[in-house]
């Protein structure tokens, strides 16, 4: 199974400098996508650094590895880059006062032959759009989400909300990170979307599926979501990453679907 990729990458309305960062290797078939946290000092810093990080690892792995690895295997392979990544950032901050207390949410995207491993800390997204139906792949780890599991306010609520950029979970910013990590399954014809919460806060689901929709070049879809998210007000940076999976898996080719979640 092929992929086709593009990616965009924008400052939005409100903010001069840019504290997301993305990198596709779409030879080694990853995504990985991070928004610096915006209340801490040099957001920037971290979300390049956990970026080139875990590109470097886990494409370096994934390039020697092929399709031979287990899904236990790829699981391990992400959970041990990111937390040296974590590590790395997290001891940055505390040895230069410049970056004391920066810290950065991750979405990380392996894309193999009829199947996807995500993993992510934090509220940037992983979407599926197929057959015309968007489906969030991923759980924030926010405030804002503890909240709605616990019944505490309703999802009308939530829109309105004034703390939906507190997060309960950031790479760099504690010594140890939990990556969640699951796996789906892939048809040909999926559109995977990673994204920042500049465009999740800005476009409601409905009108991120209704841009996904619209039959035009991946690059061109990109670059929509990013127009609409600034025509809705451009808060926050905005940051896109789609894959779309293009043919058939082929034949004799490993399948993850024993572990699909």
């Amino acid at each position: 199974m092929l992929y086709e990729y593009s990616s965009a990458l924008d400052a939005g309305r409100a903010r001069s400098n840019n504290e997301d960062a993305v990198i596709v290797d779409a030879h080694s078939g990853l995504a990985i996508l991070a928004d610096g946290m915006g209340g801490y000092n040099a957001g920037e810093v971290a979300s390049s650094m956990v970026t080139t990080f875990v590109a470097a690892e886990l494409g370096r792995w994934l390039r020697e590895v092929k399709d031979q690895a287990s899904v236990a295997d790829l699981r391990r392979a992400m959970e041990i880059c990111v937390d040296n990544a974590n590590r790395a950032i997290f001891n940055a901050a505390n040895a230069n006062p410049n970056y004391a207390g920066m810290g950065t949410t991750l979405v990380v995207m392996v894309l193999r032959a009829g199947q996807i491993m995500v993993g992510h800390v934090g509220d940037s997204r992983a979407y599926r759009f197929r057959a015309g139906r968007l489906q969030q792949l991923t759980k924030d780890h926010s405030l804002l989400q503890e909240q709605l599991d616990a019944g505490l306010i309703t999802p009308e609520q939530a829109q309105y909300a004034t703390h939906k950029n507190l997060v309960t979970r950031a790479v760099g910013v504690e010594d140890t990170v939990l990556l969640e990590v699951h796996t789906h399954e892939v048809l040909p014809g999926d559109i995977y979307l990673l994204c920042s919460d500049g465009l999740s806060d800005m476009l409601a689901d409905p009108e991120i599926a209704q841009i996904l929709a619209v039959a035009a070049p991946l690059n061109e879809t990109g670059q929509s979501l990013v127009d609409a998210a600034n025509a809705a007000g451009g808060r926050d940076n905005i940051s896109v990453i789609l894959a779309r999976s293009e043919g058939e898996p082929p034949a004799g080719s490993r399948s993850w679907w024993p572990f699909r979640r």
